[in-house]
């Protein structure tokens, strides 16, 4: 099998789009009610967007950075337990 080229970081409006698309994604598997794999795009979804600047964040529909940061903090937060304990 051969080795795949690692995809260059993303930048600018790809990374804003990455992001909405990753949400998105993990909102469908919330609705799918299979949370690990929820758990896993929204992980993802959060470290990229942590990386756009403030305008970039501005960029973002209301809806999915509410889902993203507040919603989904309630059941994926820190403080609750963690996946197979």
């Amino acid at each position: 099998m051969a080795k795949q080229k690692p995809e260059p970081p993303l930048t600018g409006a790809a990374s804003v789009k990455e992001v909405c698309r990753r949400i998105r994604v993990a909102r469908s598997y919330w609705d799918a009610h299979n949370n690990a794999a929820c758990r896993g795009e929204r992980d993802q979804a959060l470290a990229l967007y942590n990386t756009l600047t403030k305008e970039q964040k501005d960029q973002i529909p209301q809806a999915l950075r509410v889902w993203l940061r507040y919603r989904s903090e309630k059941y994926f937060g820190a403080y609750r337990t963690p996946p197979g304990s």
